[in-house]
């Protein structure tokens, strides 16, 4: 069973793997089980529940799907960095607003340009399952982090 350091350690090099990083595709799954990827920007950084932000539009179809099927992937890369990463977990949509107003930043007013007085404005919340992750340093072999407790 992992201790709670390794998993603060797994936390640590996740955060260090996407920390210049700002877009990944998000991926979900629509009913007739195609994929579906939509660029999105993460907000803030993944904190010790191994979980990701996103800002979104409550009624867009993305989150149709994961009321649906809320298995998710994203991922980042870095050609510079010879870095790609490939986050799975589960999503749920959020309207909280005051977590929105921790994970505002002045780069959303792009999307949404009325900010958190957007009235369709919510998160999603992406509780991380497992990441597979290639770089340069460590060889292009994949490596893997697990979120899941056994």
């Amino acid at each position: 069973m992992a201790t709670s350091t390794d998993r603060e350690q797994e936390i640590k090099k996740l955060h260090e793997l996407i920390e210049n990083i700002d877009y990944g595709m998000f991926t979900t799954v629509d009913d007739d089980g195609s994929l579906h990827s939509y660029p999105m920007s993460k907000s803030g950084e993944i904190n010790s529940e191994a979980t990701l932000w996103f800002f979104t539009y409550a009624a867009s179809h993305k989150v149709t799907e994961i009321e649906h099927y809320e298995q998710v992937n994203i991922s980042f890369s870095s050609s510079e960095q010879q870095r790609y990463v490939s986050i799975s977990g589960t999503a749920q949509l959020l309207k909280d607003r005051t977590k929105m107003g921790e994970l505002w930043k002045p780069e959303l007013q792009t999307w949404f340009p009325k900010g958190l007085e957007e009235p369709d404005i919510a998160l999603l919340k992406v509780n991380i399952s497992q990441v597979n992750y290639w770089d340069s340093v460590s060889s292009f072999q994949p490596q893997k982090i697990s979120f899941l407790t056994p």
